[in-house]
């Protein structure tokens, strides 16, 4: 067992065993395949995002955890909200530049429920339609700017 399946299987049990209160794993997409997770999020109740449900997709490199994994929304229902595209990317300093091998997924689910719970308006990134039109498949190929902390 490599030492990122080691990491994984470790993050998965903490997962099961103690989920953060609206985060919940997928089990069954796990057992097909180790380096792809999704994970059902639930909006926080002192948010805009009260009772909604989203998935989010895990991509697991070969260099996790000391490259950050691809993390994106997934199905019917992604957030309206300013740092998150219409298909799903999201522009996340801790997805890129500030990874550390110290965050997991764990930590990541909370800082998106943290995002999304500090958002004052639905709306999309003023940019959505052109960047989803010209973007990557992989949100970790975009050149993200990070500028706005407020939301």
């Amino acid at each position: 067992m490599t030492s990122m399946e080691k990491r994984l299987h470790k993050e998965l049990q903490l997962l099961q065993k103690e989920p953060p209160h609206g985060v919940k794993i997928d089990v069954e997409s796990i057992h097909r395949n180790l380096t792809e997770w999704i994970v059902d999020l639930e909006g926080a109740q002192e948010s805009l995002y009260r009772g909604e449900k989203f998935q989010l997709l895990f991509k697991f490199g070969d260099r996790y955890p000391f490259d950050s994994p691809q993390v994106m929304f997934i199905g019917n229902n992604i957030p309206v909200h300013p740092h998150v595209y219409s298909n799903g990317h999201i522009c996340l300093s801790i997805l890129t530049d500030d990874w550390s091998p110290a965050l997991s997924v764990t930590s990541v689910c909370l800082s998106i429920v943290s995002m999304l719970s500090s958002c004052t308006e639905k709306k999309r990134p003023p940019d959505n339609a052109l960047y989803v039109k010209t973007c990557s498949k992989n949100p970790k190929k975009t050149r993200w700017f990070y500028h706005d902390d407020e939301v």
